[in-house]
């Protein structure tokens, strides 16, 4: 790790770099962690270095305040750094803080009472319904070999179809979908919750092609989807056959696996889908998390009124 000044008491900048020593030692933390940790605590010693008037020891450490974080957290809020960033600040100082505790130096209650800055939650972002049924199109596919162009088009429709997460569409045996089993899918999912998830014709036909082309004996009770030797396939496989879906269809980079899923549920509520309904079909636990793709819905709605309503940009 480079040499950085650090602007801190001999006591303490000498704990501190004990402390940088463990994370990577002992902890096995990631180079990129250890050095994130390093520039935050080096960042808060400076704020304190102003905050009290001179450089911070192991004394003043041992004294530190809620009040006193909170300032930090504040200062560094007001040059713009955003609730990300913050959190993992204060996550970097409880860790050095703890550290010095569990060594008799300081006490680590004043960052444990702060909660983290709350992280604005992100919308999903959904494929258009013309890039979806170009994803899991068979034709589109890239494979060499034609049952795995089958098998790669037969899991991303199941995704997008169903609303499966890849964990749970890459989990089902190969008796679990035919052609004569009943069109509603029983899925384990999270926590081992069960839920019916009804299977549409273009899924079943997805299937049933891919089983005619598969060049493996798919037994009832084994798995439905095989990797290219035969074994289990995958998750990172589609990850990875999606991507170069991405480059060849020229699709946004949102365009992953688990933004089919967020498609399905996207395009069930910009149709008219039950919120409730949608929350049992995705095996969400909560309503609130479900609720989610109302703003994306919203936001859709909003942009197609900036688009075309004439007064949207300010026109007379």
């Amino acid at each position: 790790m480079a040499e950085y000044i650090v602007t801190a008491k001999q006591d303490l900048a000498a704990a501190r770099s004990a402390w940088l020593d463990s994370l990577a030692a002992e902890r096995r933390m990631a180079d990129l962690t250890v050095e994130a940790y390093e520039r935050d605590t080096r960042q808060f010693l400076a704020f304190l270095t102003g905050h009290l008037g001179e450089p911070p020891g192991l004394s003043d450490i041992a004294d530190l305040k809620a009040i006193d974080l909170r300032a930090f957290l504040a200062a560094r809020r007001n040059d713009g750094v955003g609730a990300r960033s913050l959190g993992r600040g204060l996550a970097g100082i409880r860790s050095l803080l703890r550290f010095l505790e569990r060594r008799g130096l300081a006490n680590a209650a004043g960052a444990t009472a702060i909660r983290a800055p709350r992280k604005p939650k992100s919308l999903p972002k959904p494929l258009t319904a013309a890039d979806a049924r170009r994803a899991i199109s068979a034709h589109e596919q890239l494979a060499e070999e034609p049952w795995i162009a089958a098998r790669n088009a037969a899991v991303l429709t199941l995704l997008y179809g169903c609303g499966l997460r890849i964990s749970e569409a890459l989990g089902l045996t190969a008796d679990q979908i035919s052609e004569r089993s009943e069109p509603v899918l029983r899925v384990a999912g999270k926590g081992g919750k069960t839920r019916l998830v009804p299977v549409l014709p273009a899924a079943v036909a997805a299937i049933a092609e891919y089983k005619r082309l598969c060049i493996y004996a798919l037994e009832p009770g084994k798995p439905l989807f095989r990797g290219a030797r035969g074994g289990t396939l995958a998750p990172a496989i589609i990850q990875r056959e999606m991507k170069k879906l991405r480059s060849a269809l020229g699709l946004p980079d949102s365009a992953t696996p688990h933004a089919l899923r967020h498609s399905f549920a996207t395009h069930l509520l910009g149709r008219g889908g039950d919120l409730r309904a949608i929350q049992e079909l995705l095996g969400h636990a909560s309503l609130s998390t479900t609720q989610i793709y109302t703003g994306v819905d919203t936001e859709r709605l909003l942009a197609a009124y900036d688009a075309a309503h004439p007064r949207a940009r300010g026109a007379a």
